[in-house]
């Protein structure tokens, strides 16, 4: 029992530390085309958010997302309509805690794809 808790425990830790890799690799990325890092991992009730950034005057929600191959669609497709939700639900969460609307500050919600180690900045994705 133990072992198998330790190797739960482990491959947890792997997948988590993986994601916060390639939300650094992002992130840089991101910046390196003039956005400025705002918040990582924004997190509310019933929704999470990996990057936060600003462009100009626009807020920029960012997910990432990494897939070693395309064997279910890869990374893009792994965005559901019920993932997107929730990072919209946590958006106006952020808006809100910051004393915000969406009618007074533009937003958009961006993401980076990796399919394996090369990223994919798509604007505007949902």
């Amino acid at each position: 029992m133990q072992q198998r808790l330790s190797s739960l425990l482990q491959a947890g830790t792997t997948r988590i530390s993986k994601g916060r890799h390639f939300e650094l690799i992002a992130e840089k990325r991101l910046q390196a085309a003039g956005l400025q890092p705002l918040w990582r991992n924004y997190r509310c009730r019933g929704g999470e958010i990996d990057l936060i950034m600003r462009h100009d005057q626009t807020l920029v929600f960012v997910e990432v997302r990494h897939r070693a191959d395309r064997g279910h669609g890869g990374a893009a497709a792994s965005i559901t309509r019920s993932k997107q939700q929730k990072v919209q639900l946590a958006a106006r969460h952020y808006l809100q805690q910051h004393g915000l609307n969406e009618a007074q500050q533009a937003c958009r919600f961006d993401v980076v794809v990796f399919e394996g180690e090369l990223p994919e900045w798509i604007q505007n994705a949902f």
